[in-house]
């Protein structure tokens, strides 16, 4: 055979070789429709749930309860990355505009302990949850299970915390140094709450709050709660949970200096004026933006926006209906996800399952579920819907609960949509949908998913103990 005809059968060989692989490993692949019911993943879900639960005590009759809570900063270095725009393409931070923290309050009736965990960051990733549940275990007698993660979603927070192309991407060039001091701030706000509590009575209720956020993908619903909830101590001392779905994007990718966003400003002033401390925990973020008051500078719209928020709060707290007894039950377990499928242009076609790990995105996730009294926070791996949350309370609220629906588990999963928004690849102009296209990773079936796991977290945690909630206080 001549030696031309040689190479060319080799470089055929190489180029079907080169093809083969590309479309093994990037794609196209066919997109799949099939449901979660009867799959593998989802009865270990399930199973992993039921186990998770034979470990609390739920009881009608409560002991005591007891309260602590506990902060530490963690703001970075000058220098260090924002997270949350990509088109700053992991510039240097040049400020600190407002410090940025970690708080964590703990729950006990004398049997069972919950801590929930806010964070001032984009969101909570595996890296630094892992570690920090692994040392809490070290220094208390706290596990995975008890520990609820979440974050405000500020897009002008810490960055450079996790390793890998999205992470890069989204929450700047990779910084060894980051992660072990989140790792400490986290773990030591989480152990000061638990060694803090002390007997303590608590009042919760919602605030209709529609005129500060708005649904920024279509014409459709949002979540306009603002929850809220008091803990007082036998001392006087006292805590504020808040947690309300807007995105803290009133800051744009122009801003290169950290800051907690309005929910920064939100605690800010509940602290300012009660002297207690005030904890703030991301919504259902996911098509959620705010509506700021108008004010001159994108700094006074987040200061606006967090002043009015904390005047409902502070209105709304004036005349609490306290409680000491609530039944507390903490479910977390790991979560064996959907198969990956994220689909760029077409509803018809995907790329391939392995380039999940090309991107160095995780086939797991996270799901905690905590129940304080009549109350129960309930999280998701992701950038959470808020119309799904609005959904999620009413299914609650049936059976007595008050539910407060966040993302930001301590994975990441996308972005988690009602499942009739799936076929939305494109938008009117036909360029990638951000939300239930290219940040789409799960599946058809995304809500049906988690609500399914959601509502079987709930059911198994038993009937609600008579913790006081307030009426709905409705906004003008």
């Amino acid at each position: 055979m001549q030696l031309w005809k040689k190479i060319l059968i080799g470089l055929g060989i190489f180029f079907v070789l080169l093809v083969g692989l590309f479309v093994v490993f990037i794609g196209p692949w066919p997109t799949y429709t099939a449901g979660f019911e009867g799959t593998g993943y989802f009865k270990n879900d399930m199973a992993r749930i039921d186990k998770a639960v034979t470990q609390c005590k739920i009881t009608d009759k409560p002991g005591s309860l007891k309260v602590g809570w506990g902060t530490a900063m963690i703001t970075p270095p000058i220098g260090t990355p924002l997270a949350g725009y990509s088109a700053r393409n992991s510039k240097p931070s040049t400020g600190v505009h407002d410090e940025l923290y970690v708080k964590a309050i703990a729950f006990s009736d004398g049997e069972d302990t919950a801590v929930v965990v806010g964070a001032d960051m984009l969101l909570v990733p595996p890296n630094i949850a892992e570690p920090v549940r692994e040392q809490v275990a070290k220094e208390t007698p706290l596990t995975a299970s008890n520990i609820f993660f979440t974050a405000s979603h500020s897009h002008d927070s810490v960055g450079g915390f996790s390793p890998g192309l999205v992470a890069e991407f989204s929450f700047g060039k990779y910084n060894p140094a980051i992660p072990p001091m989140l790792i400490k701030a986290f773990t030591s706000a989480i152990v000061d709450a638990y060694k803090s509590m002390e007997p303590a009575k608590l009042a919760h209720g919602d605030i209709d709050a529609p005129q500060f956020i708005h649904n920024r993908t279509r014409d459709a619903g949002v979540d306009p709660v603002l929850n809220w909830l008091l803990v007082e101590k036998a001392n006087g001392k006292r805590c504020f949970v808040m947690r309300y779905s807007a995105h803290p994007t009133i800051l744009d990718d122009d801003n290169m200096q950290f800051s907690a966003e309005y929910p920064g400003y939100l605690q800010l002033a509940i602290e300012k004026a009660t002297g207690a401390t005030a904890i703030y925990l991301g919504g259902g973020v996911g098509s959620m933006s705010p509506s700021a008051p108008d004010a001159p500078t994108a700094f006074d719209k987040c200061e606006a926006l967090g002043n009015a928020l904390a005047q409902l709060v502070l209105q709304a707290t004036q005349a609490p209906a306290f409680v000491s007894n609530a039944d507390v039950v903490s479910i977390g377990v790991p979560l064996d996800l959907p198969p990956f499928q994220m689909r760029l242009l077409s509803t018809k076609w995907r790329l391939s399952p392995l380039a999940r790990y090309i991107a160095g995105l995780r086939s797991t996730g996270w799901m905690t579920a905590v129940k304080v009294g009549d109350i129960v926070f309930v999280n998701a791996p992701g950038d959470f819907s808020g119309e799904i949350v609005a959904t999620w309370r009413q299914l609650a609220a049936k059976k007595g609960f008050d539910l407060w629906g966040s993302g930001f588990s301590g994975e990441y999963a996308g972005y988690i949509s009602p499942d009739r928004y799936y076929q939305e690849v494109t938008d009117k102009k036909g360029n990638p949908a951000y939300e239930t296209g290219v940040l789409s990773w799960l599946g058809p079936h995304m809500e049906g998913f988690f609500t399914a796991l959601m509502e079987h977290m709930v059911d198994v945690m038993g009937k609600p103990t008579p913790a006081q909630t307030a009426p709905a206080t409705h906004a003008s």
